[in-house]
């Protein structure tokens, strides 16, 4: 059986992001939330790269339950 992730936060980050690469926390225990800290050290966790061209809003997903990851798809609203 697969290690389940933390739920990092019960609603998704919300903003715009500009041009370039960023990392998205899969583990669920960052606490900058939705970007990885390092927190996943001795998991099986790794983080999800997210790299945009251009500055785009965005909705990324805090809650780890998204099946559309970085981006928040409302997995949260079933917790």
């Amino acid at each position: 059986m697969s290690e389940q992730p933390e739920i990092g936060g019960k609603t998704p980050w919300v903003g715009t992001l500009e041009a370039g690469e960023y990392w998205w926390c899969t583990c669920g225990r960052s606490s900058n939330q939705p970007y990885c800290d390092g927190s996943h050290a001795g998991t099986s966790f790794t983080p999800q790269q997210l790299t945009l061209d251009e500055p785009k809003k965005c909705a990324l997903c805090t809650c780890k339950r998204t099946a559309n990851g970085p981006y928040c798809d409302g997995a949260h609203t079933k917790l």
